[in-house]
C-alpha cells in the first residue's frame, strides 16, 4: 500500500558478477585492499562460457600489508561462493611490495570464472 506523500522507491540495482567478484575478493582480504582497476573478458571454450576477470588490488598499512600477504597466500585455493558463477581458477599474477616511506602491497590478481547452467 503506498501514501501519496511516500516517496517512490529508487529501482535496485542488479549486482553483476564483477560486483560479486569483488565483493568476494574483499571478504577474503577483510575489505583491507583497494581496487585500483579490474577488468573483464568474456572467455569460451568449447564447452564452457564465462569471464576472466583481471583486478589490482593496493594494501596500504602495516595492517592492510599483513592482510594483502594473508590474501597472497589464500587466494589460490580459496574457495568462493559466488551466484551463478564457477571460479574455475583464481591466481596471483604479481606482487610489488614497498616497506618505505610507508608500508604498501600491490597485487595483481586473476579469477577465471565459468557460468553455471
Amino acid at each position: 500500500m503506498s501514501d501519496e506523500n511516500t516517496p517512490p522507491q529508487p529501482p535496485r540495482t542488479r549486482r553483476t558478477a564483477a560486483d560479486r567478484v569483488r565483493a568476494a575478493l574483499a571478504d577474503l582480504h577483510q575489505h583491507r585492499g583497494q581496487v585500483l582497476t579490474h577488468t573483464e573478458k568474456a572467455w569460451a571454450s568449447i564447452t564452457f562460457a564465462g569471464t576472466r576477470h583481471s583486478l589490482t588490488i593496493l594494501f596500504a598499512g602495516e595492517d592492510a600489508v599483513e592482510a594483502g600477504e594473508e590474501f597472497v597466500a589464500d587466494l589460490p585455493d580459496h574457495e568462493f561462493a559466488i551466484l551463478g558463477q564457477l571460479v574455475a581458477d583464481a591466481g596471483v599474477v604479481e606482487v610489488e611490495q614497498r616497506m618505505a616511506p610507508k608500508p604498501r602491497l600491490v597485487v595483481q590478481c586473476e579469477l577465471l570464472l565459468l557460468e553455471e547452467s
